[in-house]
């Protein structure tokens, strides 16, 4: 039995999508396990831009087959417009991708909800991407929600028709919100409902599981990142889901000793999109040129990301969260004009250093502690081969392998699919 995990190390936007890809034909499963669609994941099919939402980033390969798994919630209305660019784009959607029963569904009035409860929390606001994700998950948890298979049943309109009624008492009367137009958004709704059924529904749990019984390999694809994990991450400002390899089990119905690798994902920098505490975060110039020369602005929601250099004590504590067993290092090419190039090493808490991540970094500030590094000043677009990287990568490499100690297998130095540099076995430590 084999389940691969994929996940990002930082706070989403790692670069998952083109790896997912890159890997997909080594695996007969491609499957998401949690998040929903304000997460986006790029890839770039023949020079097009592609981003995914919910469908897993195998879609575009002829081995895999897809699963978006029950730890997903699943907006209908975006997920009808996704699968109609998906196949517009080449994709054999109705043949490879299936969708698990259990998921659950984002209702219109999840995404009243969402904005209602952001406006509420006025300046100290979480940075909800205002599509209904986080009240889905308070649904789910409150044992509250509608779920993909019961699109299947005849009444299920009555059970919507419920949740909708206790959903606008709390918008009336919780949050006095009433400036909307539901019957607008129901439509749109319905119609994507009525495009679901169209899909192959089962039951994700079963398939997975008679997959790894038949000697099958799954590659789980995580959405957000580590830090953004609703347990172990930057709280309050996190996502509502299990970002971690733990997510993998309750979101595929997989036993844990079905996992094998975990590959993590990072940036040779840092970036985070929306509110939250951001210990190397660079609000200057340099910030602003790693943000244009690195494209960062939200796949989804189109927002600048803020940025700043890598936080590699956070980052060692994502890779021991999840048990990483390999690293990805993508967008090693934006760094390529700097003189010098900064990593985060310790923390000065309390004027006394620390490699570990305090328990509240959000009310307990902390002070990065910066290793400086020669910049190599060469264009990685264009190289192919590890042999071909500039010495002054190579010792930024081998440097963040010893803090981390887990060794770094591919290096990303560009958005294409050829753009992917895989380390020598004889160069990994």
């Amino acid at each position: 039995m084999s389940v691969d995990v994929l996940l990002g190390l930082q706070w989403g936007d790692e670069g998952k999508g083109k790896i997912v890809d890159f890997l997909a034909n080594q695996y007969h499963i491609v499957a998401r396990f949690q998040g929903g669609p304000n997460a986006g994941h790029t890839l770039y099919i023949n020079g097009q831009k592609i981003v995914l939402h919910h469908i897993p980033s195998g879609i575009f390969h002829a081995k895999p087959i897809n699963l978006i798994g029950n730890g997903v919630v699943i907006d209908p209305v975006s997920l009808k417009e996704e699968i109609l660019k998906v196949q517009a784009a080449g994709a054999d959607v109705q043949n490879r991708l299936f969708i698990a029963r259990k998921a659950h569904l984002i209702l219109p009035t999840h995404k009243l909800l969402d904005a209602a409860s952001e406006a509420a929390k006025g300046k100290d606001k979480i940075g909800s991407t205002l599509r209904g994700i986080g009240p889905t998950y308070m649904d789910k948890i409150g044992r509250n929600g509608l779920r993909v298979g019961d699109v299947e049943l005849q009444n299920f309109e009555t059970y919507y028709r419920q949740i909708r009624e206790k959903h606008e008492n709390l918008l009336h009367n919780l949050y006095n919100y009433r400036q909307y137009d539901l019957a607008q958004l129901e439509e749109a709704f319905f119609d994507g409902i009525r495009f679901l059924r169209t899909m192959q529904l089962v039951d994700g749990e079963y398939m997975i599981n008679q997959a790894l019984q038949s000697g099958k390999k799954i590659l789980a694809e995580g959405a957000q990142g580590s830090m953004l994990d609703i347990d172990f991450g930057t709280y309050p400002f996190v996502t509502s889901s299990s970002t971690v390899t733990a997510g993998v089990c309750s979101g595929l119905g997989v036993p844990p000793a079905a996992i094998a690798e975990v590959i993590g994902i990072t940036k040779a920098y840092c970036t985070r999109v929306g509110s939250g505490p951001f210990p190397t975060e660079l609000l200057n110039q340099t910030g602003e040129q790693i943000r244009q020369a690195g494209g960062e602005f939200g796949a989804t929601t189109g927002r600048p990301r803020r940025c700043g250099w890598i936080d590699l004590p956070a980052l060692r504590y994502a890779i021991m969260l999840n048990g990483v067993t390999r690293l990805v290092m993508t967008k090693a090419d934006v760094l390529a004009t700097f003189d010098t190039i900064a990593a985060c090493t310790a923390y000065m808490v309390n004027n006394q250093p620390t490699t570990t991540l305090p328990y509240d970094i959000e009310r307990q500030p902390v002070q990065p502690v910066w290793e400086q590094f020669r910049g190599w000043q060469t264009d990685l677009s264009g190289i192919t081969d590890y042999q071909q990287l500039p010495e002054a990568f190579k010792n930024y490499l081998a440097f963040m392998e010893q803090y981390l100690g887990v060794p770094i297998t591919y290096i990303s130095v560009g958005p294409g699919r050829d753009q992917l540099i895989q380390k020598p076995a004889h160069e990994l430590r």
